[in-house]
């Protein structure tokens, strides 16, 4: 059965969809069956694995407010292994779409239990929007766990224990067995003073948690999106490629247990 994967943090601009597609690419090429599920409405997930969003019949929207099956919605990609589930624009009415029906946050849940007891993927990776509405709660409610890129700035840790809350919440409230799998620390810099201050700060309460590999800025990453590769295929020795390499073997570790 599918282990089910959120990257989630409610802060933007901290790697999340990057390394949602990216870790997702190291999976497929580790030779799992890999669903990406693209739930944030800017769509720069479905436009990393190089689908074109604006021409595709049905999204992630339509999944989530019940408008079709989710194996309607499932695309290939030019990749090995990988699959997507595509978004653009529209998913930015969910939420509203949403507040007014009974058991809403258990809508993804749904369909995702269909496409779990299928087998047809080892993953199921969820990049999730940059906020802690209804959509990021369904897809919580429907994760095995979930995995918290942290930029090294001063306001991660703040940030952090606000996310760490919430998932505290939606454990209780909705899904008992969500656990963390990991906290990602990407655009990290070792010249930088502030990088090695906020790391040694999240080693001081996560340390347990924290992957052993740490993401650096990259060139090669911030490239490889404008031309609708993941950085595997884009540039495959450069240092961040490798990185992630490290990561996503560190994720069949941490997951193994629990398939």
């Amino acid at each position: 059965m599918a282990y089910v994967i959120s990257f989630a943090n409610q802060k933007g601009g901290v790697g999340k969809t990057t390394s949602a597609v990216n870790i997702a690419t190291y999976l497929a090429v580790l030779k799992k069956k890999v669903l990406l599920i693209d739930l944030d409405p800017q769509g720069s997930a479905t436009s990393g694995v190089g689908i074109q969003k604006h021409s595709v019949k049905f999204t992630s929207y339509e999944v989530l407010i019940r408008e079709c099956d989710i194996f309607d919605a499932i695309l290939p990609t030019n990749y090995k292994n990988l699959s997507v589930i595509p978004s653009n624009v529209s998913l930015a009415a969910a939420d509203y779409e949403l507040i007014s029906e009974k058991d809403r946050e258990y809508f993804l849940k749904e369909q995702m239990d269909k496409l779990k007891r299928n087998g047809d993927f080892d993953y199921i990776i969820i990049d999730c929007p940059p906020s802690l509405g209804l959509t990021t709660i369904n897809a919580l409610t429907a994760s095995n766990g979930i995995i918290l890129p942290i930029q090294c700035e001063y306001y991660a840790l703040e940030g952090l224990s606000q996310l760490m809350s919430t998932i505290k919440r939606i454990k209780n409230s909705y899904n008992p067995r969500l656990r963390v799998v990991g906290i990602l620390v990407t655009m990290y810099n070792s010249r930088l003073k502030l990088s090695s201050q906020v790391f040694d700060e999240l080693n001081k309460y996560y340390c347990e948690k924290i992957f052993r590999t740490k993401i650096s800025r990259s060139v090669a990453l911030s490239e490889a999106p404008s031309y609708g590769e993941p950085i595997y295929y884009y540039s495959r020795y450069s240092k961040s490629s490798l990185e992630y390499e490290d990561v996503a073997k560190e994720i069949l570790e941490r997951t193994e247990f629990f398939m």
